[in-house]
Formats: structure tokens, C-alpha cells, sequence
């Protein structure tokens, strides 16, 4: 073994770029997040080559100094903190202050500024080059703000410079670093040109709906109509954003974008509750999309984790998993089939629609509000009307189409189609439902408001099952014992590594225990909150309501049909079935003529 010997500050720096610059995206992403911090409003990016040959940030922030610029060059020289207590609560993007250093040791880096309080018009310049790290400092022309360019990346590197990807792959990198910082900053403008050419110019959004059209811009149109707003408070968290509507669905997640005091995280914790919250309205495989912003105190969260800041650790995951969950649930429970005055007077802005971009040639009624009602009773017994009449249909159109009162949302129904869908028209279009899906829909979700009304029962075991765990998972047995018994499962720590289950609710009296109690301390103790019980009761009751729904190829009358239609209007999460496949779908009249040339 080599004697042990201290690092040359060169070599130290190129093993810090190891964690913090991976390819030219990691360089932007440095780089803009000082130019926020330094409170810019306008940012001005210009690429080349993907970023390797080229990379110039230019912000109107602050700016630095003329004495600070060398020493902005050095390792952990930073503004942002001074004291071990600002790491308790830390409020600006980057704090580390080794960025430009480990930017710098693998490229030619030039940094220029003028401060707001400087004395002069002059701004100065500051460069560094590779090995030597040793910075020249000399007048310029630049305005208030500061410009960082990098040219030649890993020029001094060459083992790292053979991994970069192809320009296209490394621009498609830059490309998804910019949308996520400009989806954080609605107040900033930013500009940039890949290879001369200008590719996003994002105005400032100050509007709600300047701020949907930058998220149209960077998450694409397909979103922007189909997502409802989330604005909700609770002990001292604020979430706020946008999130998918449950028929607007992806392959994978991309499409999800999450903040935590404005940074843009990846955290176990928050995919498990917005998972939780659309487990039951989305098809299984598929992943929801969302831009949502979670504010708290920062002294309550830790970003000091993570070498480039991607993951946070939560001081009390359990309360923030609890929040994001309930408040999701929520939003997705009051989306029903209302249609927004500003779909009746303009069809054409609702034409967008996420089955268009899933190949699908179908369009569902978007733009969905709250609309808090009282459970309605089901209205007919399914036999109200001979099958295939046309009772009430004539004062049903009049009424539609009268004024005198205000049109349900999913119309009147007019005909059944092969036993398997009701179509119904409305002011705007035609409705095709899937009437088992949606009687099933229905039928569930009576289901569990019977099952909270009632009260969990819970069936105590003749014989007590004995289950030997580990010391961790008896001792989370122990501390969430009440919580589990509010659910139906009593779970007793008699040993320092043993469990003894004494009761479990009713409805699970056939299922596996002990792999039910298992995997239950399992999410505990990794997410602080379990659904493994409540999941398995929903299964249970979505299989009762499968069998208890109309069937297909069922004749039924018009107001047999209406009834449905109705009950579909005041039912929570209508717009899926249990399985999360889709209850109803829209066209409207601007649609159907555009199929058959009409005007043209």
C-alpha cells in the first residue's frame, strides 16, 4: 500500500466533476441554477454541438463582484451559505459551491460579470483552462448579470469524452433540463439557440393562462388539455400544480415533473402517493402525468443527500406521503362529467385530446371540474321501461335543447348499440358509454361507501398466527398498532423479533395472512404508510361489482339508460371503470363534421 498523501487541488477538482458534471446537460443545469440564485429574469443559453464544443449561459441576476470572481473558480467557495446552521434550512438551488470549480478543471471555462453595486460600467473576465486552474482576471464590456461559457468539454479527459452520446442525444439532454427549470420559474424568461438556431423562447408567465401555455410548450398541448388544476393546504405544506386526468395516461413516466421549494426532486416517497392516489382510476401499466409544486418549511426538509441535489429526505415522510395522498384522491374524486361553458361556445379548443396521442381515434371530454353532490340513489331498477322503448325521449330533445333549463353533462340517452353502449347526445356532440364499465363503476364505488358506513368488521382467529421478523419490523408492529387496528388487522409484538396476528379484517378472512402482515411492515417501514389492506378490500369489492353490474348485450329502455347516465353524473371517478379503462368518450359536432366533410 501507498503511503497516504493529500490531493492536488487539479485532481481533486476532476474527481468532484466525476459526481457533478456527467455530460453537457449536468453543465446547464449547474449553470442555470446559479443564474435563479443570483435572482436573474431574463436567461440567455446558446449551444453548439450539443454542448460539447459549446455552452454559454447569460442571466441579468445580481452578478458577481470583481474580487469574488477567482475565488468563484475554487472549490466550496460559495455565497449562498456561511454558517453549519444554514444547512438546516436551505433556500437556494446550489450551495455546495464546487460547481465551476469541477466545471472548470474539464473544460475551457470563461467567466465574466458586472455586480448591480459596482462602481463602473467595466465588467471583468476570469478564465480557466483544464490543468491549469490558475485565473486571469481582466476587464470587459458586459452588463449587470454574468455570463459563463464553456467551450471543449472533457478536452483534458478523454475517457470521459468517448461516453458522450451523439449531438442529438446530449441536445435531447439540455432540452429536458431546461423544460424542468423553466416549469419551476413562471417569472423568468429563458431563450436558447442550439447551433444558431433559436429553439424555445419562454416569455415570462404571470397569468394562469400564460402559465398553461408554457406548460403547453414544454409538456406538449395533448397535457395542457387534459389536466386539472391542484391548489390545496394542510399543516403548513401547500401543494399546487397541474395533474392528468386519469384517460390521459403514458407508457412510462415521463411526463412527471415534481418540486420541492421550487427544486425538482426524485423521491420514493412522493411516486408511492401519487401511484396510491390514481391506483384506482388508472389501467394498469400505464403512469399519470404531472407538474406539481410542494412548498414547506425548508428547515423540514434535508437536500443535502445527494451529490446533484436530485433526491431530498423528509423530516416527517409519513405526514408528507399523508398530505400528497389525501389531496390527490381528492382532486381525482371530484373530476365528473361536467361540461365548462367555454367547451359549449368553442368546440374547437377541446379538440385536443391524450387518445389522439395514444394512436386512438377517439376524443374523452376534457376539462372536467369539482362538482361536490350528495350520492344520488339509484334510480331505476333496470326495469322501468320495456327494452328498446322510446319513453320519454320527445319531452327529453325538448328540454335539451329549449334553454328553459340547464342540460345534464352527459345528455340524453338515444339508442343502444349492440347490447354494449348507450349513445346519448348533449348540446355539443355525442356520448358513447360503456354501460357495464360504467354500472360497474357505480357499483363499486357504492361498495366502499357501504363498507365506510358500516364500519370495518374484523374476525378474530381462533388460532393466533405466530411470525417470527426481524427486530425492526416487530418494533414497527408495535409503534403503528392502533393505525393497523383502525384497518382490521391486529398486530401484537410479543418478542423482541416475533409477532402475533389476532384479528384481520372480515372481508380478507380466505387471503394469505402472513404474507398480507409481511408485506404490510414491508411498505411501513419503507414508506411509512401501508394500502396493502385497503387494496386488497377494493379488489375484493371491484370483483363484487363486476359480477353485480349489468351485462353486456342487456336490452335496456331510455330510461333505463337516463337513470345510468345520471347515476354516472353523480358518482366519483365515473370516468373509469374499476380497471381503469375508460366509462365514456366524446365527439363533438365540430369533430363529426370534419369526418364527413361537412362545410367544405
Amino acid at each position: 500500500m501507498n503511503r497516504i498523501n493529500r490531493l492536488n487541488p487539479r485532481l481533486a477538482n476532476q474527481i468532484a466533476a466525476g459526481e457533478v458534471v456527467e455530460r453537457p446537460a449536468s453543465v446547464l443545469k449547474e449553470l442555470l441554477e446559479n443564474s435563479l440564485d443570483a435572482g436573474a429574469l431574463r436567461v440567455d443559453i446558446d449551444v453548439e454541438q450539443g454542448g460539447k464544443k459549446l455552452l454559454r449561459v447569460r442571466d441579468d441576476g445580481s452578478g458577481i463582484h470583481r474580487d469574488d470572481l477567482a475565488l468563484a473558480l475554487s472549490r466550496h467557495a460559495t455565497s449562498k451559505i456561511s454558517r453549519p446552521e444554514d444547512l438546516e434550512a436551505i433556500a437556494s438551488l446550489g450551495f455546495r459551491g464546487e460547481a465551476l470549480a469541477s466545471i472548470g478543471s474539464v473544460s475551457r471555462l470563461e467567466l465574466s460579470s458586472r455586480a448591480a453595486d459596482a462602481s463602473s460600467d467595466t465588467g471583468w473576465a476570469v478564465r480557466a483552462e483544464g490543468r491549469q486552474m490558475e485565473a486571469a482576471l481582466e476587464p470587459c464590456q458586459h452588463g449587470v448579470g454574468a455570463t459563463v461559457e464553456v467551450r471543449d468539454l472533457f478536452f483534458n479527459t478523454p475517457a470521459r469524452k468517448k461516453f458522450l452520446k451523439t449531438e442529438r442525444t446530449e441536445f435531447g439532454r439540455i432540452d429536458d433540463v431546461l423544460k424542468r427549470l423553466a416549469l419551476s420559474r413562471f417569472d423568468v424568461q429563458f431563450n436558447m439557440r442550439h447551433n444558431q438556431r433559436t429553439v424555445h423562447e419562454l416569455r415570462p408567465a404571470a397569468t394562469e393562462l400564460e402559465q398553461r401555455r408554457r406548460i403547453g410548450l414544454v409538456c406538449g398541448p395533448a397535457f395542457q388539455e387534459n389536466s386539472v388544476q391542484v391548489d390545496q393546504r394542510a399543516a403548513g405544506l401547500h401543494l399546487r400544480g397541474w395533474i392528468s386526468l386519469p384517460a390521459f395516461s403514458r407508457s412510462q413516466a415521463d411526463l412527471q415533473y415534481f418540486y420541492v421549494n421550487g427544486r425538482i426532486v426524485r423521491d420514493k416517497i412522493v411516486s408511492h402517493a401519487v401511484r396510491q392516489a390514481y391506483q384506482d382510476v388508472l389501467y394498469h401499466g400505464r403512469h399519470p402525468a404531472y407538474v406539481l409544486f410542494l412548498e414547506l418549511d425548508p428547515a423540514a426538509v434535508d437536500v443535502n443527500v445527494h451529490p446533484t441535489k436530485h433526491e431530498v429526505r423528509f423530516r416527517d415522510s409519513r405526514l408528507v406521503h399523508d398530505f400528497l395522498f389525501r389531496s390527490l384522491h381528492r382532486e381525482l374524486a371530484d373530476i365528473k362529467p361536467e361540461v365548462q361553458a367555454a367547451d359549449q361556445t368553442n368546440p374547437d379548443a377541446a379538440q385536443t385530446a391524450p387518445e389522439r396521442a395514444n394512436g386512438q381515434n377517439f376524443l374523452p371530454l376534457r376539462d372536467f371540474r369539482p362538482v361536490r353532490e350528495a350520492g344520488a340513489e339509484y334510480r331505476g331498477s333496470m326495469q322501468s321501461a320495456p327494452a328498446g322503448s322510446t319513453q320519454g325521449a320527445p319531452e327529453q330533445y325538448a328540454r335539451l335543447f329549449s334553454g328553459d333549463e340547464e342540460a345534464p353533462p352527459l345528455g340524453y340517452a338515444i339508442a343502444q348499440l349492440h347490447g354494449v353502449y348507450i349513445l346519448a347526445q348533449n348540446k355539443d356532440g355525442l356520448i358513447i358509454v360503456d354501460m357495464h364499465a360504467a354500472h360497474e363503476r357505480i357499483t363499486y364505488e357504492r361498495f366502499k361507501q357501504a363498507l365506510r358506513e358500516e364500519r370495518l368488521k374484523r374476525q378474530t382467529l381462533l388460532v393466533p398466527l405466530s411470525l417470527a421478523v426481524s427486530e425492526a419490523e416487530a418494533e414497527c408492529a408495535e409503534t403503528h398498532r392502533d393505525s393497523l387496528l383502525a384497518f382490521g388487522l391486529e398486530l401484537e409484538r410479543v418478542a423482541a423479533e416475533a409477532i402475533v396476528v389476532r384479528q384481520i379484517p372480515a372481508l380478507l378472512k380466505d387471503a394469505d395472512i402472513e404474507q398480507l402482515a409481511r408485506d404490510v411492515l414491508s411498505d411501513l417501514l419503507e414508506f411509512g404508510a401501508s394500502d396493502r389492506l385497503e387494496n386488497r378490500q377494493n379488489e375484493l369489492l371491484s370483483t363484487m361489482a363486476c359480477h353485480g353490474s349489468v351485462r353486456a348485450n342487456r336490452r335496456l329502455g331510455i330510461d333505463e339508460m337516463n337513470a345510468l347516465l345520471r347515476d354516472m353524473e353523480d358518482t366519483e371517478r365515473s370516468g373509469q371503470c374499476n380497471h381503469g379503462r375508460p366509462t365514456w368518450v366524446w365527439q363533438s359536432m365540430t369533430e363529426l363534421d370534419k369526418l364527413f366533410l361537412r362545410g367544405r
